[in-house]
């Protein structure tokens, strides 16, 4: 009896419509680390990852044989995976590329296995080499997971041969159950603080946080000293589905925060007059910066809260002062009391 294997024959598949298809499916982008045999570091960018077990804990990656960093991984014992978080674009295209030292300027140090790990990412692992297999023209590199870090950041995504950008509805800034971004409006010395997206367009810095004290992490980590008397509630709205909404505080730079002198990439004061009206996408955030523009001038603020008909403002008459409920309850009865007499 003939097997049905037996009629099988090979199907001649293109290459090129082969590659587009692998590239339908989203994911996300890591380098590759470990050392070479001359002791220095070598990676490269790598899509091909996945997780394999969690007792033992163990992960893939694949690795072409074509690629200038394979030698290392064939001999190497251990190795790092570097997942990239939405602000590394630059740093896949680097470990792309052909470029003789693909770690200058680029921070790395080492874990637990002394494999070299990249230290500005949103997770790394390090890792032993559990063992290779042979597919193709890739290498399978099956690691063991010796120790691992992940951080509150959005991942660098990819998707047929293209960067792309996770939903702005996941970041870190945006509370779950209504979708809100917590956004910023910092000013210092007259200037506004506004961050760059990579594309010219320009938005307020987000947090990660809704309650700011004395220090702000924004959402790529960096950190803002702020006069935390003058931080209040400014502007909460929506915009057209499916972006998310805005819960938006108002703020003032603190004095001697490092912030004055050295700005992080992206990020840009603009005075009134020099702000990227044409670079700002969202009519909301337009009109809010017009509204604080105007009352400024008075030291007179508002509170505006999103609604159907057009929204509604409040009026702030006075600087902010402290909340002391004990004292504002004994107020209360202090007063009541004496009506009461």
């Amino acid at each position: 009896m003939t097997s049905a294997a037996a009629h099988h024959t090979e199907t001649v598949l293109d290459p090129r419509e082969l590659r587009r298809a692998f590239g339908s499916y989203v994911t996300g982008i890591t380098i590759i680390t470990t050392w070479g045999e001359d002791g220095l570091p070598r990676g490269m960018t790598a899509n091909s990852f996945t997780s394999v077990s969690l007792d033992p804990p163990l992960l893939l990656v694949c690795v072409g044989k074509s690629a200038s960093s394979y030698p290392a991984f064939r001999s190497a014992s251990v190795f790092g995976v570097n997942l990239l978080h939405e602000g590394q674009k630059d740093v896949s295209s680097l470990f792309a590329s052909k470029v003789a030292d693909k770690f200058a300027g680029i921070g790395h140090g080492k874990a637990h296995t002394g494999a070299p790990i990249l230290k500005d990412c949103l997770t790394w692992f390090d890792c032993s080499v559990h063992e290779r297999i042979d597919a193709g023209d890739h290498m399978i590199l099956i690691g063991h997971v010796h120790a691992f870090e992940t951080k509150p950041a959005m991942p660098l995504g990819f998707y047929s041969g293209r960067y792309m950008s996770v939903d702005p509805t996941l970041r870190q800034g945006v509370s779950p159950s209504h979708t809100m971004l917590v956004g910023y409006l910092i000013e210092h010395d007259g200037k506004i603080l506004l961050r760059e997206d990579g594309e010219n367009r320009w938005a307020l810095p987000v947090s990660r946080h809704r309650r700011a004290g004395a220090a702000l992490q924004l959402d790529d980590h960096t950190i803002v000293a702020l006069r935390p008397e003058e931080t209040f509630l400014y502007s909460v709205f929506d915009v057209a589905d499916p972006e998310p909404g805005y819960i938006i505080y108002r703020a003032r730079l603190a004095d001697g925060s490092a912030l004055e002198n050295t700005l992080p990439r992206g990020y840009r004061f603009f005075a009134p007059v020099e702000l990227p009206w044409d670079g700002l996408p969202l009519k909301e955030l337009r009109g809010m910066l017009r509204r604080y523009l105007a009352e400024r001038r008075d030291s007179r603020f508002s509170v505006y809260i999103d609604s159907t008909d057009g929204g509604r403002l409040a009026m702030i008459d006075g600087a902010s002062k402290p909340w002391r409920a004990p004292d504002f309850l004994a107020e209360q009865l202090n007063s009541e009391n004496g009506e009461a007499r």
